[in-house]
């Protein structure tokens, strides 16, 4: 019959292929339950106002179109929907997949076995399928995995959430319109059912059983399953485990899968007395707590209580005196092996020899160990035992105290176990590959040992008085070809065979006197001990490595193992070298991974690689979690080391006076210094002691995993520090900015020479290492601080700034800011308000209305650089350029509608009537429109002054660079310019990024203008330029012009600051055609000449304040555009300028 797995047989493989999805799809689900967004849980106060009405249950489907027109009522909460969608429908379809997947898996497994039934697959039914053992195995495991997905679904993603999402994914796909979607079934298979993997949560009634009967299933398939479970070794595994104390964690495995198929038939659970004693006889004699799939633990105690037949059944293994029994038993047997292994373990102890002849101890030594850990782990385990329940508190105190349980005992054996296991693999391994070989050599040595022995007793061969003897040397040499013509391949022969020569080897020594002669004695003796080898090598066989394999399966503490990182830590902390025997640990937690890619790989599925990546990844996450404790005690002396060289240790002078040497020799300071230096590198030692290991499919490297932790450490601290040092308090009476960023650059210089101390202690590239993190972390906080201003969030597993094994932490947000770039940017923009202070733009500096004094330079900007660097101004530059888009379009889609309103145009001969009785008329209207230019003005000046800073700062610190990047923007110009003028002539093309590249380095050095920037695009708006041309002369009476400061507020009570006005109206303007420009300034140039023509004819001798000040905002609006002056005297003619000159 062919092979149950062979891929012609079709019934084998559909199955095969039905079990290795299965798998798939609980590490899918296990994955994305990390990744379930925060707000589907509505736990916050904010969420549920903000959210409520958009995220509903399964209620929505009562009545859709009460919630769709509630929707349309609002627009606001459209507004909402839209954007929720627009962030979220990318992961909600991931998880709608995942739970199709699990929908369509139980579908495709039902109509496999109704293809079974009905005789699609030629000569194979259900009963014919379960006596072959592949096919028991799959039948079994198929149904096993469809609870497991069911229990982990409900374990990891609350009902609710899953409803909320799976209505959102409703209302926000297209599948709903579709024909084909089975979104209905997925949704009456996974609605609530009232579980909560909350510690002290009260448990439905009915739960699971009624969860895993929403979709039946054949009856006669789960209990003929359950029937096969309960009575067959479906795995054999039984003969890794001959002995009879060992029996149930042999089948530990297949009670796990026994376990969950029983819900699918709770009669049995309820009501079979007979069945259930049976059940727990064979599996539960002596153990009550099961790992049911990668780790997920259940206590049977809870699991069964409210079955009946169940809860008699099991009270025979929880009676008090069998509790005891057990736990003396594992309590007795550790004392036993602790020593046991430890001499195992010491240095030369395991010789080849050793190994070979005492193969039998040294496994029932690992398989004594491996079911001590098991036993000891599971049933100490705080997950597996609720605080809240009386009965399990109590059971757990009592095993605690009966086995004497020490957590670092268990560990220290669990260390060691996992080392001996690893070297005895080792030298398997070796032994194996080696095996032929080392047979072949020895046959030769014993066949030529016994040709030489021929050749002394011929009489030729010159060896001391031997006689010859020609019988003997027809036999030896009889022996020489009979130990020749061993055969490796027929191994079974050559054994037997080989035990007869060594016992003819023995009998001719004594029968023919051949004692008396020592050499002669000494060749025998040397073939019988190479024959002995040749056995013991025919001898080491494969088995022995699938024995050590199965017997050494750590899946069961895939999540126990988290409750004892606590005690590696602190062991590494003691003694950094425990590395490498941890190393052997987690090695042996990555051969869990067997279990879930088994099925897989024999399947060839696709999904090989991603699963074993998510298993692998995970571990590796582990394996960091635990190491990350040596960069953490690096750290800490670290802090130590500066706290003395900043404060302890003195700067030795150039020149030193003899009798001052011992004041500057500080030994005692120095000698700190050194050793904690040295401790430093111990710990880095440590960790590189650990050789490059495969965990899973992934190669870790220990160079890298220090050099991660130190900079996920780093990463940790320095956002910590950050976040706590730029808090401000608005209602402080003079602005705490400045101080608090000299007291963060200290803070950042402390990090940043710690770094540099460091770096050659523990070999890595300190500089790359804080320039790249810091980096990171601005740029990931201005990420998130600007996604308050996008529709379209960038989520944290979308963003290319966070990182899974160096993640940047996210604080709560402590106001309006969600980070702390936006806390110092809200501050900034506070204490440089136009309505409450003045800027002088030729001492670049922010004065008090008030009380005219100084509030802050542009001294602040090289603060931040000190501080933040460059990433800390450029992001502030980005988060500013958000923040004018913003003000922008307010400014235009609500404050410009209101404007219209108001205007009625009228004209007439008198000039300044009309222009007076436009301003009087408009008077009230301007204030919103006059502040939001004025706070656009305000961030104009502030990323000018940035752009300034970053441009010194970069000629400064790297001249090249600058220099390059001004000659290559030059030629692009040029080049750009050339082909507009010639279009034959090279372009860009649009999949070319190299002006956007170019774009964010020379903004990054400061080489651009912010004032000829396009925020927004706009349309045609209807009188544009004459309403700002009338909202500037109605400004022009709030100010002043003055030698000294130049224009200036005539009252501290009507606030209007000359500066932001100008660049605020220009930045406006600039978003808008040229032509609105061109006619804003023919507006303003014709109030000049009919005012001035109006003063002529009265003969008025003084130019009018209104017209200085249009004069100065054309002035001005020159200077700022850097644009020719015939500009402006297209408009005014050039002798007004000059007798304003004058004025000046």
């Amino acid at each position: 019959m062919v092979d149950f797995l062979a891929e012609n047989n079709l019934c084998g493989q559909a199955v095969l292929r039905i079990v290795s999805r299965g798998n798939a799809i609980i590490a899918e689900l296990l994955r994305l339950s990390d990744f379930i967004p925060a707000v589907f849980r509505l736990k916050d106060k904010s969420d549920q106002q903000k959210y409520g009405d958009i995220i509903c249950d399964f209620s929505y489907f009562k009545g859709p179109e009460y919630y769709d027109s509630k929707l349309e009522a609002k627009p606001d909460l459209q507004d909402l929907d839209d954007e929720f969608r627009e962030n979220n429908i990318e992961i909600l379809s991931r998880f709608y997949l995942a739970f199709e997947s699990v929908h369509k898996y139980i579908v495709d497994l039902i109509r496999y076995l109704d293809d079974l039934y009905e005789g699609v697959y030629i000569q194979q039914t259900l009963e014919t399928v379960l006596l072959n053992g592949d096919g028991k195995q799959l039948l079994c495991e198929a149904l096993y995995l469809y609870g497991v997905m069911l229990l982990v679904i409900d374990q990891k993603m609350e009902g609710e959430v899953r409803e909320r999402m799976l209505v959102s994914y409703y209302r926000y796909s297209a599948a709903r319109s579709s024909a084909d979607s089975n979104l209905d079934d997925i949704c009456k298979l996974l609605r609530s059912t009232g579980y909560s993997s909350q510690s002290g949560a009260k448990r439905p009634a009915n739960y699971p059983e009624s969860y895993f009967q929403r979709v039946p299933i054949s009856s006669t398939f789960i209990s003929m399953v359950i029937g096969r479970l309960r009575s067959d070794d479906i795995y054999n595994q039984v003969s890794a485990y001959p002995l009879p104390e060992h029996r149930s964690t042999a089948l530990a495995n297949q009670a796990a899968m026994l376990y969950v198929c029983l819900y699918f038939i709770p009669s049995i659970l309820q009501t079979q007395q007979a069945k259930m004693r049976e059940i727990v006889d064979k599996y539960f004699p002596d153990n009550w707590v099961i790992s049911v799939y990668m780790g997920i633990t259940v206590n049977l105690v809870e699991a069964w209580e409210p079955y009946k037949a169940a809860k008699i059944a099991l009270n025979y293994t929880l009676d008090s005196a069998n509790i005891r029994e057990q736990a003396s038993r594992y309590s007795v047997s550790m004392e036993g092996l602790r020593p046991q292994i430890q001499q195992l373990l010491k240095e030369g102890f395991l010789r080849e020899e050793i190994v070979l002849d005492n193969i039998p101890k040294l496994l029932n030594c690992l398989r004594d160990c491996n079911v001590s850990i098991r036993w000891l782990m599971l049933h100490t385990a705080d997950s597996a035992y609720d605080p809240n329940n009386k009965r399990l508190r109590q059971i757990k105190d009592q095993v605690i105290n009966d086995s004497k349980y020490n957590p670092k005992i268990l560990f220290q054996l669990l260390l060691d176990t996992a080392q001996f296991e690893f070297t005895l693999k080792e030298m398997f391994k070796q032994m194996l590959s080696e095996k032929q070989l080392k047979w072949e050599s020895y046959r030769t040595e014993g066949s030529e040992r016994m040709t030489e022995l021929a050749e002394v007793f011929s009489g030729v061969k010159p060896l001391t008085r031997v006689e010859k003897n020609e019988n003997l040397q027809a036999w030896f040499r009889e022996i020489s070809k009979q130990i020749e013509s061993l055969n490796y391949e027929d191994s079974t022969a050559a054994g037997r065979k080989t035990v007869q020569l060594i016992q003819a080897l023995v009998e001719v020594q004594e029968f023919h006197q051949l004692e008396s002669n020592l050499q002669v004695c000494q060749f025998l003796a040397d073939t019988r001990k190479f024959l002995h080898q040749m056995i013991r090598t025919i001898n080491i066989k494969e088995e022995v490595l699938i024995t050590m394999q199965i017997v050494g399966d750590l899946s069961y503490a895939w999540q126990i193992i988290d409750s004892f990182t606590s005690i590696m830590q602190e062991s590494i902390r003691v003694n950094p070298s425990m590395v490498t025997k941890l190393r052997a640990t987690f090695l042996k937690l990555a051969s869990a991974l067997d279990l879930p890619l088994l099925r897989i790989n024999q399947a060839n599925s696709p999904d090989l690689l991603s699963v074993s990546q998510f298993y692998s990844g995970e571990l590796v996450t582990y394996v960091r979690k635990v190491l990350q404790i040596i960069p953490e005690s690096m750290f800490t002396s670290l802090a130590k080391i500066i706290k003395l060289q900043i404060h302890a240790i003195m700067e030795v002078p150039t020149r030193l006076d003899k009798d001052k040497l011992k004041d500057y020799a500080q030994l005692g300071a120095r000698y700190e210094v050194a050793k904690l230096t040295h401790a430093i590198s111990i710990f880095t030692e440590g960790i590189l002691m650990m050789k490059t290991t495969l965990v899973g499919i992934i190669k870790v490297d220990p160079k890298q995993l220090l050099e991660d932790g130190i900079r996920k450490e780093l990463v940790r601290r320095v956002a910590y520090a950050l976040h706590k040092g730029l808090i401000f308090n608005p209602k402080a009476k003079t602005s705490e900015l400045m101080p608090k960023l000299k007291e963060m650059a200290a803070t950042m210089d402390g990090f940043y020479r710690s770094f540099e101390y460091i770096q050659d202690y523990v070999s890595i590239y300190g500089l790359k290492i804080w320039q790249e993190e810091v980096s990171r972390i601005i740029n990931y906080n201005v990420e998130q601080e600007c996604n308050s201003f996008l529709r379209t969030k960038i989520q944290d597993w979308q963003s290319v700034y966070q990182s899974t094994h160096i993640p940047i932490p996210k604080f709560p947000s402590v106001d309006e800011s969600a980070t702390f770039i936006g806390r110092l940017c809200r501050e900034i923009l506070r204490i440089t308000d136009p309505k409450v202070t003045c800027y002088m733009d030729q001492l670049n500096t922010w004065y008090d209305l008030k009380t005219h004094q100084e509030v802050t330079n542009n001294r602040l900007f090289s603060e931040i650089q000190d501080t933040l660097g460059t990433f800390g101004l450029n992001g502030l530059d980005r988060l500013l350029c958000f923040m004018i888009v913003k003000e922008l379009q307010g400014t235009l889609s609500s404050g410009y509608d209101s404007l219209l309103h108001f205007f009625v145009f009228f004209l007439s001969a008198n000039a300044s009537k009309v222009y007076a009785n436009a301003v009087a008329k408009t008077q009230k209207i301007w204030g919103p429109y006059l502040e939001s230019i004025m706070k656009v003005g305000q961030m104009q000046i502030l990323r000018q002054q940035i752009a300034n800073e970053l441009n010194y700062s970069c000629k400064f610190d790297s001249k090249h660079l600058a220099a390059a990047l001004e000659n290559l923007n030059k030629s692009l110009l040029a080049d750009i310019e050339a082909h507009y003028q010639d279009p034959s002539l090279p372009y860009p093309k649009e999949d070319n990024n190299l002006l956007y590249e170019i774009t964010a380095s020379l903004e990054a050095a400061g080489i651009h203008n912010p004032l000829n920037k396009i925020y927004i695009t706009t349309k045609r708006l209807p009188y544009f330029p004459i309403v700002n041309f009338l909202f500037i002369i109605a400004q022009l009476p709030k100010l002043q012009y003055s030698k000294n400061q130049g224009m200036t507020c005539r009252k501290a009570t009507d606030p209007v600051d000359w500066s932001p006005l100008v660049l605020g109206l220009l930045t406006l303007l600039k978003q808008f055609h040229s032509r609105y420009t061109e006619q804003f300034l023919a507006l303003i140039g014709q109030f000049i000449r009919s005012v001035m023509e109006q003063c002529t004819s009265q003969k008025i001798p003084d130019m009018p304040s209104d017209v200085v000040g249009a004069l100065m905002f054309l002035e001005d609006y020159v200077r700022y555009t850097k644009l020719p002056r015939k500009v402006a005297e297209a408009h005014v003619p050039s002798f007004i300028f000059d007798e304003f000159r004058t004025v000046l």
